[in-house]
């Protein structure tokens, strides 16, 4: 790739270049640093962001996991027994499994946009499971973060000061982001200056991927560009 960079865009091209945003990927910070290196670099902060909510998945996940094992040992002794086993519903009208497998969109979603059903699931699982609910509302934090018009100083504290409630928390989930922050602290601060984002080149290689799926591979590469630059130029 840097090959690549040096042959098509010479180095008076590539100093003109002020800021680049990306993943945390290793490999493209690297490329960056090297190909534009008067480019400052940006996280995406899409990227950190998925890291809490991933976090905030998993704690759903494993609650499931547990509920079905239960659920299906309940369904087997009751079988042994010659008992029909329904299952318990809920005030909302989901059952447990239900409930936890429904709730994943909404864990996604600041709780203003939520529908009405989402709020109803929401205080069913909440009041169910506390330690959702705790996970949520940090990530949510971190959402609040980003949206503000903050300056890097006061994002800073800002993220100093929800790191602490996280270690609070006790959530070893949240760990990752934790390493994460300690690696790209600067690139992650970078974003409250300029608030620049690569979401329109993330839209537009989820375009690619799909055009590419629907080919079931591409054995013309000429022909698959010249389609892409008639569909989407």
């Amino acid at each position: 790739m840097n090959k690549l960079i040096h042959k098509n865009y010479p180095g008076h091209q590539r100093k003109v270049v002020r800021e680049v945003t990306l993943d945390m990927a290793g490999s493209m910070n690297l490329i960056i640093k090297k190909g534009f290196p008067r480019a400052k670099r940006i996280t995406d902060r899409f990227h950190v962001q998925k890291l809490a909510y991933e976090a905030v998945q998993g704690i759903r996940i494993k609650h499931r996991w547990d509920t079905m094992d239960i659920e299906n040992k309940v369904y087997k002794q009751a079988k042994q027994q010659g008992i029909d086993y329904v299952s318990e519903v809920l005030s909302n009208g989901d059952t447990l499994c239900q409930l936890l497998a429904r709730s994943r969109h909404l864990l996604f979603k600041p709780e203003e946009r939520w529908t009405d059903s989402q709020w109803q699931r929401a205080q069913v699982l909440f009041e169910l499971y506390p330690d959702i609910e705790n996970a949520y509302r940090l990530s949510y934090q971190l959402y609040k973060i980003y949206n503000r018009h903050l300056t890097p100083d006061v994002a800073r504290t800002r993220l100093a000061h929800w790191f602490y409630e996280k270690e609070q928390s006790g959530f070893s989930a949240f760990t990752t982001i934790r390493r994460t922050f300690e690696t790209h602290h600067d690139t992650i601060i970078n974003y409250f200056n300029s608030r620049s984002t690569n979401a329109t080149a993330e839209s537009f290689n989820a375009k690619i991927k799909e055009f590419h799926r629907q080919f079931r591979g591409v054995s013309d590469v000429k022909f698959f560009l010249y389609r892409l630059c008639k569909i989407y130029a």
